[in-house]
Parts: C-alpha cells; sequence; structure tokens
C-alpha cells in the first residue's frame, strides 16, 4: 500500500514536472508578447494617416498666411504715393488701405508662426510616433525574451518531454529585421514638395 502510494506520488510529481502547465504557460505567454508588437504597430499605421493631414493642413495653412502676405506686398506696391500727391486725400487713404493690409496679414503671420495649431498638432504627433517607435522596440524585445523562455522550456528536461508528448511543441522563432536597409536610416526630402 505504501509502495502504490510513494509511486503515485513520483508519477504526479513526474507529469508535474513535464511540462504539462508550463509548456502551454509559456507558448501563451510568447503568443500575447507578439499580440503587443502587432499592437504597436497598428498604433504607428494609425498615427502616420493623422500626420501626413496635418502636414497637408499645415501646408495649406501655412500657404494662405504667406500668399495673403505676399497679395497684400504686391497690392501695396502697386499704389504709389509721389511728392505731388502729397496733398491728395484720396490717394493717402488707398496708400494707408493697402498698407495696412501688409499690416493685417503680417500681424496674422505673427500670430501664426510658430504657433500655428497644425504646427502643434504635427509637433504631438512627431512625438507620439517616436513613442510608438519606442514602443515597438520594447513590444520585440519582450517578445523575443518570451520566445527565448517558451523554447527553452520545451528543449529543457522535464519539461521537454510533456512539450513532445502532449503537445508536440516546436520552437517558435524569434522577431527578426527582414526588411532591406533596416540597418540604415531613411533619408527625408522635403525640397520637391511630393
Amino acid at each position: 500500500m505504501k509502495l502504490r502510494l510513494v509511486a503515485a506520488l513520483v508519477a504526479a510529481a513526474m507529469l508535474s514536472a513535464c511540462g504539462l502547465n508550463s509548456v502551454p504557460t509559456a507558448e501563451e505567454n510568447a503568443k500575447a508578447k507578439w499580440a503587443e508588437v502587432q499592437n504597436q504597430y497598428q498604433r504607428r499605421a494609425d498615427l502616420i494617416p493623422n500626420l501626413v493631414q496635418t502636414v497637408k493642413a499645415a501646408g495649406a495653412q501655412e500657404k494662405a498666411v504667406l500668399v495673403e502676405v505676399t497679395q497684400a506686398r504686391a497690392a501695396a506696391t502697386q499704389v504709389r504715393v509721389s511728392d505731388a500727391d502729397l496733398t491728395d486725400p484720396d490717394k493717402l487713404a488707398a496708400y494707408d488701405r493697402v498698407q495696412a493690409g501688409v499690416t493685417l496679414s503680417l500681424q496674422r503671420l505673427q500670430e501664426a508662426y510658430p504657433e500655428l495649431r497644425s504646427q502643434a498638432n504635427y509637433a504631438t504627433l512627431m512625438t507620439q510616433l517616436e513613442g510608438t517607435e519606442n514602443r515597438i522596440g520594447i513590444a520585440r524585445r519582450d517578445y523575443n525574451e518570451a520566445v527565448q523562455s517558451y523554447n527553452t522550456t520545451i528543449r529543457t528536461f522535464p519539461d521537454a518531454i510533456g512539450a513532445k508528448i502532449f503537445y508536440g511543441a516546436k520552437p517558435m522563432a524569434p522577431f527578426q529585421a527582414t526588411t532591406p536597409g533596416a540597418d540604415t536610416a531613411p533619408k527625408v526630402d522635403f525640397g520637391n514638395g511630393n
């Protein structure tokens, strides 16, 4: 009777050490870490259209302000007052109006720079994207650590027994950068306007 009890306890201990719990736990952890990698890539994908629209909006807003300044300046250069016109109140009033237009457009320009809301949005989005890039790196690192733990679990005794017999476990692949040129920073060219 005692021998059967001891044998049952030894068998239970061996089964509990065979990876019945540790293998699926390690596998689920690695899967959760991969889901976080995908989550961070999705976050980045979701932020990029907002960034593009913000840049477009900033460009349009800046363009509108600059066009207004340019048009006001062009109008102001068209109205001339000579020494002989200094006695004509209508000519002076016309001159004053176009110069006031330049002043107003310059005031708008000063109000717009550097406080363009779109530029603030751009800076915010760029900060969010930078943070997302950091989160992606952390998520990939965490995934690789979870994969290493899982792969070690299914290859080491006694968990390797349960991993093969009960689960048919196979090693997971760690994240590896496969993008051509991923080791070099991209070049950004704002000069062509496209």
